[in-house]
């Protein structure tokens, strides 16, 4: 059998936010999480031997939710992953999302493309359901659809530019959970709800703004609202020492914005936009960082 694939994601504008009902801009990456799928006497997930019992135990309670629902087809399946791990970079959702095609592939293989593309997104919503809580859905959402989405309170819209979108993306170190980082968030805006409003209402207008970025092209307008977007996130204290020298030196190193990925707190991974990011990431990868780089949108060189 093909494997399947579920891509990572990085988040561009409007992280957390998004949460609370507020848009959000996300784009797939080209590395993400294969499900190797063959014929078994029963339904069962190979779990990763890189996990820990409690990381072991949460997916497969999550793989179990997904094969109730396709009927437990007879497949094993066995997870390879291109993508770093707990990153703040989609892999929970990529899992989600390879799982979900895998047994979509078996249990709904009959039905119109359509309908089975509705199954395997319910399939991974439920998975996220189990790793996160309360996910918004950005991040299956753009796994599943592999490309630059707007997505707002369960809605998608895929966005386009008329030039290449290029990122380059850097690791911060490793961090606590997405759910802990979540739920500090959440007790802070239970505390001081207006503050955080506010917050995310200026944050929600410059996803705005940046949707118009995109689709026109401007990307040192595109640039500015991510550094605005970072200005935010750090008032939220959802930044790090970490996060912040990584974003400083993507700055320097000539992106035209640059900010945290995903749920942020100690540490994860930041973005940066840049015009041509070969150079950087050279540079980069030579003083011992771990990054890379990848286009989200726009015309590709032939």
């Amino acid at each position: 059998m093909t494997p399947s694939f579920g891509a990572g994601k990085v988040i561009l504008l409007g992280e957390h936010a998004v949460v609370y009902g507020y848009p959000a801009i996300a784009g797939a990456l080209p590395l993400g999480i294969y499900a190797h799928a063959e014929a078994a006497e029963c339904c069962a997930l190979r779990v990763p031997d890189n996990l820990d019992e409690k990381q072991s135990a949460l997916l497969q309670q999550a793989f179990e939710k997904a094969a109730e629902f396709a009927a437990w087809p007879k497949v094993a399946l066995r997870l390879e992953a291109s993508l770093p791990m707990g990153a703040g970079l989609g892999s929970s959702a990529a899992v989600s999302v390879a799982c979900a095609k895998a047994l979509a592939a078996v249990a709904f293989a009959q039905e119109a493309h359509e309908a089975q593309l509705e199954k395997t997104n319910e399939m991974a919503w439920r998975m996220e359901q189990v790793f996160h809580g309360s996910p918004s859905g950005v991040d299956h959402s753009t796994s599943l659809r592999e490309t630059l989405l707007w997505f707002c309170q369960g809605k998608v819209q895929t966005l386009s530019s008329p030039v290449p979108l290029n990122i380059l993306v850097a690791m911060a170190g490793k961090r606590s959970s997405t759910q802990t980082t979540v739920a500090q968030l959440h007790t802070r805006q239970k505390k001081w709800p207006g503050h955080h409003k506010r917050l995310f209402e200026e944050m929600g207008r410059c996803t705005e703004e940046a949707r118009g970025a995109i689709e026109e092209g401007d990307l040192p307008l595109l640039g500015e609202l991510m550094n605005v977007n970072q200005g935010l996130l750090a008032a939220m204290q959802l930044d790090s020492e970490k996060l912040a020298q990584k974003i400083y030196r993507l700055r320097r190193a000539g992106a035209l914005g640059a900010k945290l990925t995903g749920a942020g707190g100690d540490g994860g991974a930041v973005v940066g936009l840049f015009e041509n990011p070969e150079g950087p990431l050279e540079a980069l990868r030579a003083e011992g960082v771990d990054c890379f780089a990848c286009q989200l949108a726009g015309p590709r060189a032939t």
